[in-house]
């Protein structure tokens, strides 16, 4: 395993740590939460919806990454 390799190893495994706890820490606030109805969703949400969704900010930074890793095992 190469030094690029191992860092991008690093990078994935910091990734998801941070992502389970992210879901750990809003999954324990949702259990929390006593009234039946879903709070209002604020007006930057519903404006940025894609930008504001982790799911669609995760898939887009491993794109990016994916295509880094593919250009630069093409170029090596």
């Amino acid at each position: 395993m190469g030094s690029f390799d191992f860092i991008l190893a690093i990078l994935a495994l910091i990734i998801v740590t941070g992502a389970m706890v992210y879901t750990y820490r809003l999954g324990r606030r949702a259990d929390t939460q006593a009234t039946g109805q879903d709070s209002s969703i604020s007006e930057k949400v519903q404006d940025h919806y894609v930008k504001k969704n982790p799911v669609f900010v995760s898939m887009f930074v491993a794109t990016v990454l994916i295509l880094l890793y593919i250009a630069y095992a093409a170029l090596r």
